[in-house]
């Protein structure tokens, strides 16, 4: 979201919670104290979002890092994998890693 759009929507949420104190309590004052509250729980909502989507993406990439290692773990007396596997395993890591971006994007 543009930072315009972003202070125009924070910019019309605090005004309409404003208009509609004022209108029930008819009290500057209470007006004032509502707004603030409002604005103060706006902002650790916003925080809360950064800390979850901060907290998704460890997930991710810890959940990344285990396939890795899974992967490149070997059996001890095992063959070398055949041509075929290595490219089925490659088409298999790239189809992952898309979905994982892809995941990201959503909220």
């Amino acid at each position: 979201m543009p930072f315009r759009m972003f202070c125009r929507v924070l910019g019309l949420v605090l005004c309409s919670t404003a208009l509609t104190v004022y209108i029930a309590s008819h009290s500057v004052g209470t007006v004032v104290v509502t707004t603030l509250a409002c604005s103060l729980l706006l902002q650790l909502a916003y925080f809360a979002s950064v800390l979850f989507l901060i907290w998704r993406s460890g997930l991710v990439s810890r959940a990344g890092q285990r396939a890795e290692d899974f992967g490149s773990c070997k059996e001890v007396g095992s063959e070398p994998p055949d041509l075929d596997e290595v490219t089925n395993e490659s088409a298999d890591l790239l189809q992952r890693d898309q979905m994982v971006a892809i995941s990201l994007l959503l909220p």
